[in-house]
């Protein structure tokens, strides 16, 4: 079984391929889709839309978070489509690390000219 590591690589490669087709431009769930078929086709096992549960003091609240793509249980994927990726992106991702207890994220800004503009991993 591979590791996280690998596994980011291998969705970087993934949205690679999709912002290869697809280029900048789109709405994120145009992304997020397209994103999802080429993990799924690739063999990598993968959840759209898994909703996050907030656990305040001990009560578990529905509060509507969602992250976009869980992929092998262990690596949850941000996927925007925005001018550039603030504070407030990794913050988001930070805080779905820690609410579902899983160590390893990617943050996907697919609006940008290359991709790799536009990655960032983040392990808690």
């Amino acid at each position: 079984m591979a590791d996280t590591k690998d596994w980011t690589h291998d969705i970087i490669g993934c949205a690679i391929e999709v912002h290869r087709e697809l280029g900048p431009g789109l709405l994120e769930s145009a992304y997020e889709m397209a994103l999802y078929h080429e993990l799924m086709t690739a063999g990598r096992q993968c959840n759209r839309q898994v909703p996050m549960p907030l656990v305040y003091k001990g009560e578990r609240l529905e509060c509507g978070y969602r992250t976009d793509l869980i992929v092998e249980e262990s690596v949850i994927v941000e996927i925007k489509a925005v001018e550039r990726l603030l504070s407030i992106h990794e913050a988001q991702l930070i805080s779905y690390l820690r609410l579902s207890g899983m160590h390893t994220g990617l943050l996907i800004n697919f609006n940008v000219l290359q991709l790799r503009d536009g990655l960032k991993r983040m392990v808690v």
